[in-house]
C-alpha cells in the first residue's frame, strides 16, 4: 500500500511539473517576468509552448504564465 502511495505521489508531481516552456525554455529572464506598463509592447508568447502545455497537460500552462516562462525573452 506504501509503495502505491509513493508511486502515486511522484506520477502527481511529475505530471505538476509538466509545463513545457518551464522545464524546456531555459533560464527565465527579468523582462520574462516583469508585467509590462500600461502603453508599453505586450511580451509575445511562445506558441509552441502554449499548444504543447494545452495538448499535453492544461495546468501546466497556468504554471508556464505565472513563471513567465512561456513569453519569448527580449533580444
Amino acid at each position: 500500500m506504501r509503495k502505491l502511495k509513493n508511486v502515486t505521489a511522484m506520477v502527481l508531481a511529475t505530471i505538476m511539473l509538466s509545463s513545457c516552456a518551464t522545464v524546456f525554455g531555459g533560464k527565465v529572464t527579468s523582462y520574462q517576468k516583469t508585467k509590462p506598463a500600461p502603453g508599453q509592447q505586450q511580451r509575445q508568447i511562445r506558441v509552441g509552448a502554449l499548444i504543447a502545455d494545452i495538448l499535453l497537460f492544461w495546468p501546466g500552462a497556468v504554471v508556464d504564465f505565472a513563471t513567465g516562462a512561456i513569453y519569448k525573452p527580449q533580444k
